[in-house]
Order: structure tokens, then sequence, then C-alpha cells
């Protein structure tokens, strides 16, 4: 599938279960951002403030690695900067690259997080077309439904959906690392906690109340978005847009936008087409981010004892 003209990379550690994952605009590309989790970890996002004058995006970087993980932006600088992309100022140009972390650690301890030599890389690998899914870049090592327990925990990964209505274009990806579990269109569960017996936990407690846990349990769950089209937006509407988002998260993720959670959506407009009203793209994205988010899941394979739907 393409994705609004924009080219995604991916950049994996399978020894440590960890990446990043970087999505190249087009030039002229407009981006919004919505955060509505308690402890994200983030980079560059206040430029995407409607208050703020640069509107318009080079890139924007996911990465695994908890906040260690946002020097994978610095190798994609580098790779927009050798080819002369990025805001102009009198010395040089400055490329534009928002990022945001997940809290992968679980499967590499903490032992390797991805750096700017990955980001590079998954510039160098950015593709327009048959983009991977699942345990890949960004979603290597992610897991989802730890509402009653990192043991309950089924794996997360990376996922992408779109939907083409005449010349509109509407796309998403998402990266599942959730404390909620990932739910079908009629509430079930598709991929979240489990008891030993292999039955999913929330059949008998409604509510997911979550047991007491430490504070230093807080923050270690992050679902990230990445909404876009080929519509012309303005920043205004591009925020917009990224708010609309999190609609998705509260339709697939149960609960979404926990305490626990650090949830995050950016908004990328190529203007590509001419005007479509804002209303049928925001509708659109909705439908489309919850596929994706539980594209994430679907793909998503085994990680030692942490099942995943694919494997």
């Amino acid at each position: 599938m393409t994705f609004c003209d924009i080219s995604i990379g991916h950049a994996t550690s399978h020894e440590y279960h960890t990446g990043c994952t970087v999505f190249l605009c087009p030039e002229g590309t407009i981006g919004g951002i919505d955060i509505r989790g308690p402890a994200p970890g983030s980079r560059e996002t206040a430029l995407l403030a409607v208050d703020k004058p640069i509107k318009y995006v080079n890139a924007v970087m996911l990465s695994g690695g908890s906040a260690f993980g946002l020097a994978a932006a610095d190798g994609v600088m580098r790779f927009l900067a050798e080819r002369g992309i990025g805001h102009y100022t009198p010395i040089r140009p400055i490329p534009i690259v928002p990022a945001a972390i997940v809290y992968d650690l679980f499967f590499s301890r903490g032992n390797f997080t991805p750096n700017a030599e990955m980001g590079y890389a998954a510039c160098e690998n950015a593709s327009a077309n048959d983009v991977a899914q699942g345990n890949v870049g960004v979603g290597a090592g992610v897991t989802v439904g730890k509402w009653a327990g990192f043991e309950t925990s089924m794996k997360g990964g990376f996922g992408m959906a779109s939907v083409e209505v005449a010349e509109l274009e509407v796309c998403a990806a998402a990266v599942v690392n959730s404390v909620g579990d990932v739910v079908n269109d009629d509430g079930s569960v598709l991929a979240g906690a489990r008891s030993k017996d292999g039955m999913w936990i929330s059949q008998s407690d409604r509510y997911r109340r979550f047991p007491e846990r430490p504070p230093a349990n807080l923050g270690t769950n992050t679902t990230l978005v990445v909404v876009a089209t080929n519509a012309p937006l303005d920043k205004i509407a591009a925020n917009r847009l990224a708010q609309r988002a999190h609609d998705a998260l509260a339709v697939a993720i149960r609960p979404a936008h926990t305490t626990h959670d650090g949830d995050t959506t950016f908004a990328l407009a190529t203007a590509k087409i001419g005007h479509v009203p804002f209303d049928v793209v925001a509708n659109i994205a909705v439908d489309v981010v919850a596929e994706a988010i539980r594209n994430g899941v679907r793909h998503a394979v085994t990680v030692d004892n942490v099942r995943g739907l694919a494997s």
C-alpha cells in the first residue's frame, strides 16, 4: 500500500527487539499533533502547535528505547541535511523532524536503544510501497494488554491501513504499546490480557480494574499514530485531524488514554489534490486509524513467552 506520497522506513534490532520508523514527507507537508498521554516522550512537537509559525514538516520519527530512543532523530536530521532539506535559515536549512518514543525495554532490559545510526538507516530503507508490519521498526518490542500485569500481555506491533475515495487518500500507521486490550469493531478482544488458561481476563473483569502498581510502572505504555492525507489542510485543520485520530484509540483500545499511557497522534497533509471537506477526511481517518491499530497486533509475532497473533 502507498502512504499518501510519504515514504516509510524501518530499522530493526531483532537481537534486542527494538527499532525505529521514519516517515519522510514530500515538500510542503503540513503537520499537526495531539498529545493526550500524561507521560509522553517527544522532540520538536511544540513546533506543531497552531500558534507556532513553522507549519511544514520534513519527517516524523517514531522510536523505541524510551527517551533514549529520541537520539534516532539525530540520524534523520543528518540524512535530510545532507540533501539540503529543511526550514530555510541564513546559514543552512534546519530539518524539521518531530519525534516520539515508546517504552520497549522489557525485552532488551535496556541494553540497547535506537541511536542516530539506526535513524539514518531507517531513512535509507524508506519506501513508498510494501512497508512491513508487525515486529519491525518501532513495533519490534511493544506489547498490549498490560492492565492486569506484564505477565498477561500479548505482542503488539506496527500496523498500517488506508482508504481511497475517488482522489482522496487517508492513511494511518500505528505502533501499539498499550496498557489496554486491542478490540474488534464489536468490542470483543482481538489481543490483550490473557489468563494462564488462555482466556481474556476482561471476561471476568468488565471494567479492567488495574491492580495497585508502584509509580515506576506508570508511563511505560504508549500508542503512537501517524495519520496522513493527500487533501490540503492548513495547520489548524491538521491539528484537528490529530485530535480526531484519538477517537480511534477509544474505539480500538480498551481502555485508552489512561494514567499509564503516553498516547500521541501526528497528522500530515501533503496537499496533492483539491479541496475536500474536513469532516470527510476526519471521519475516514477514525476508521483507518482503528484498523491500523488492529493490524499492528494482527501482524505481531511471538517473542519469548509473549504471544503474538501472527505466530
